[in-house]
């Protein structure tokens, strides 16, 4: 028997949940395919679980190092149990993935799980442990999302060499780990390990950490922390193969052309995601791919095939959940016969590190590669912060980048405590246009750690308070305020 439906998604993830509700919301009788566990890669083995276990590491941490300064008296040894914090990171995943449940349900979204492949264009089939169901959608949507890359030498079985998931699922404390990569994946998961007393080595083949990806200002404070925290980091390091001894596992580097060895119990491959596009028949009906993979796609996220849309990892970079749920919006609405098109100025991140990094707009490099040669930059620190000095959180700054002649900010780049609440304001502010004196002017409560972004504006004007800078040269006299 075969079920028709107006749309269909293929893909359970952030993007996909997301399309499917607005989907249905606005009338469409719709059905979402998913192999493994609603709410796909994040909720289940990604962004939740790794929150979950890094905001775990942050509390024995502190523990360990803040609280006797605040006055608790701790026990000399805090042992941590490893299986009960699997369980507890586990029951927060259950109830995000049985949220996700509820919610299709509730907005009538029809939910078959299994393998989805496409016979044609317009018909999908879905094997499960029942049986195979066919499916006809007048649209697809896709979203089938993106999985670990291997490198040569390092093939994930989950046991020696592990991937994110099975670094998240470790039951007992690991002595020594291998982190191939340093990019963001690689470090949330190192920081955290190294909170719970793994010695961890960061083998990154690059010249730096998170190059490209974050503002070297905000990779320098937490490279000192890194440190500090007694992770080693090794750079211009390419891993070339691993072997098996009595003592654990012994993993080959090559170091300026030289190579070195280290003793691990385990190796975490972080060296980044492809995307699924090899997977449920996309190229056997004609979907048209780029070089790495990804599904062409509009800015109304439609493929080279009528009715076939794709959204998340597999329609390209940015790799982030949150974009793969605004597409899934406007994909949805575009189906329903609305007038949208991708058109975001800018798409936040977050680096769930120690501390975090977040950011939204350009860098400094990225500004001046975009014509804007000529910059205002103010940088406000948290050890200048009540609240932040409160929380015993200072290391870090608000950083805020504008155009000189117009004040037009153009990129807003956050370390330090909760970078991942505060760095919204500073995407609303980019996508309205906001100029320096938008953010200065706006009068942020007391004490909050959200000052910072005040401050770091007036900081590029010339005039923050809490931060001695040369005084400014040019007084009003009009009765507006001074400018540089």
């Amino acid at each position: 028997m075969t079920e028709k439906y107006d749309v269909c998604v293929v893909g359970s993830g952030p993007g996909g949940y997301v399309a499917a509700i607005r989907a249905a919301q606005l009338g469409k009788r719709t059905a979402i395919v998913e192999r493994e566990a609603l709410g796909g890669v994040c909720l289940n083995v990604g962004c939740i679980p790794s929150k979950a276990m890094i905001t775990a590491g942050h509390f024995y941490h502190r523990m360990q190092h803040d609280a006797s300064t605040m006055g608790f008296e701790m026990p000399a040894e805090i042992r941590i149990d490893m299986q009960k914090l699997q369980a507890w990171k586990q029951s927060v995943c259950g109830k995000m993935s049985g949220g996700v449940a509820q919610l299709l349900k509730g907005n009538t979204v029809t939910v078959f799980m299994g393998e989805a492949s496409f016979h044609n264009a317009k018909t999908l089939q879905v094997k499960g442990t029942s049986g195979t169901q066919t499916i006809e959608a007048a649209n697809y949507i896709i979203a089938t999302g993106s999985r670990p890359i291997e490198i040569a030498g390092f093939a994930v079985d989950e046991k020696d060499v592990l991937s994110s998931t099975g670094a998240l699922a470790l039951d007992e404390k690991i002595k020594r780990v291998v982190v191939i990569g340093g990019g963001y994946i690689g470090l949330e998961i190192g920081s955290y390990m190294a909170k719970f007393g793994t010695h961890v080595t960061v083998v990154e083949a690059g010249p730096a950490l998170l190059n490209g990806v974050a503002d070297p200002d905000c990779v320098q404070v937490v490279a000192r922390r890194l440190k500090k925290n007694g992770v080693d980091v090794l750079l211009g390091a390419k891993a070339k193969g691993y072997k098996k001894s009595k003592d654990g596992l012994i993993v080959t580097i090559e170091v300026g052309g030289k190579e070195q060895t280290l003793l691990a119990d385990k190796v975490l491959l972080t060296v980044g995601r492809k995307p699924n596009s090899d997977q449920t028949g996309l190229k056997s009906i004609g979907l048209t791919l780029d070089e790495k993979g990804f599904v062409k796609v509009n800015p109304q996220r439609k493929t080279n095939l009528p009715g076939i849309y794709a959204i998340g990892d597999i329609a390209g970079q940015p790799m982030l959940a949150h974009k793969a749920s605004h597409e899934g919006v406007l994909v949805a609405e575009v189906i329903a016969g609305q007038n949208r098109v991708y058109d975001a100025k800018t798409v936040p991140a977050v680096i769930f590190v120690d501390p975090e990094i977040a950011s939204a707009g350009w860098m400094e490099s990225e500004c001046r590669a975009h014509g804007h040669e000529d910059l205002k930059i103010g940088k406000f620190p948290f050890a200048a912060n009540g609240r932040a000095v409160s929380m015993m959180e200072t290391d870090g700054m608000v950083k805020i980048i504008a155009d000189a002649k117009t004040h037009v900010v153009l990129g807003i780049h956050i370390c330090g405590p909760e970078a991942s609440n505060l760095i919204s304001e500073a995407a609303l502010a980019i996508e309205m246009g906001a100029r320096l004196e938008d953010i200065a002017l706006t009068i942020h409560p007391h004490p909050t750690l959200g000052e910072t972004m005040m401050e770091a504006a007036e900081a590029a004007l010339g005039h923050a308070i809490h931060i001695i800078q040369k005084p400014l040269t040019e007084r009003a006299s009009n009765g507006t305020r001074p400018s540089v």
